[in-house]
């Protein structure tokens, strides 16, 4: 391993999740320094690691690595709430380098991350799937959990229950489960309500780049 920092970049279509992560990190500076943030755009800089959160995202065998690493030369990190034996394999086969569940804390994080540049192959232990608060997502100022703030996403890119089933390894009726009390909590009477809500509230993915060091966005 090199002198200095793990160099990171951090990936997800909203700017929201990005941001939370990088917060998280930052206290371990002189461990991981996030240089890249981006948001709908590949990386850019020349990085150790991308640290792609699977919110909202194409997960397991969709996972597309090579559009998502761009011209960075790195290894991809996974880094979800959903830990299933089969999509962290099907994540690995993609060519993912680690998989890291959103459980950890902020220390084991930087740990795992460490660990995926020494070269070792990450994954997690078995586990429940973690529903936990590891930095922030849209809809989490207005209570929604980061599961049913993953389904209202979905369904604001357009997809059906099956679809929002298939890309986030949620069961059908886990699904509808979800849609019927995030429907409670923003006070939709339908699936056209929920989604304009959802696009007043943050849920519309971003495009933009932020390249850390310098602190100016690429739109």
């Amino acid at each position: 391993m090199g002198e200095g920092p793990v160099r990171v970049a951090v990936v997800n279509d909203y700017e929201i999740v990005v941001v939370g992560i990088a917060g998280v990190l930052a206290p371990y500076a002189e461990r991981v320094a996030v240089v890249e943030l981006d948001s709908g755009l590949p990386v850019a800089t020349e990085v150790d690691l991308v640290l792609y959160d699977s919110f909202g995202q194409p997960q397991g065998e969709a996972l597309d690595v090579r559009s998502i690493l761009g011209s960075s030369g790195a290894r991809l990190v996974v880094f979800s709430w959903n830990t299933q034996p089969e999509l962290v394999e099907q994540s690995m086969r993609a060519g993912a380098s680690g998989y890291v569940s959103k459980g950890v804390s902020g220390a084991e994080l930087v740990a795992a991350l460490e660990r995926v540049h020494a070269g070792e192959t990450v994954t997690p232990q078995a586990e429940a799937d973690s529903d936990g608060a590891f930095g922030h997502w849209p809809g989490d100022a207005e209570g929604l959990s980061p599961r049913e703030a993953e389904v209202l996403a979905l369904l604001c890119q357009g997809l059906s229950n099956q679809e929002i089933g298939e890309r986030a390894f949620l069961g059908l009726n886990t699904v509808k489960s979800y849609l019927r009390t995030l429907y409670r909590k923003i006070d939709a009477d339908s699936r056209t309500r929920a989604v304009l809500w959802g696009i007043d509230h943050g849920f519309r993915p971003d495009r933009v780049r932020h390249r850390v060091e310098r602190d100016r966005p690429e739109h």
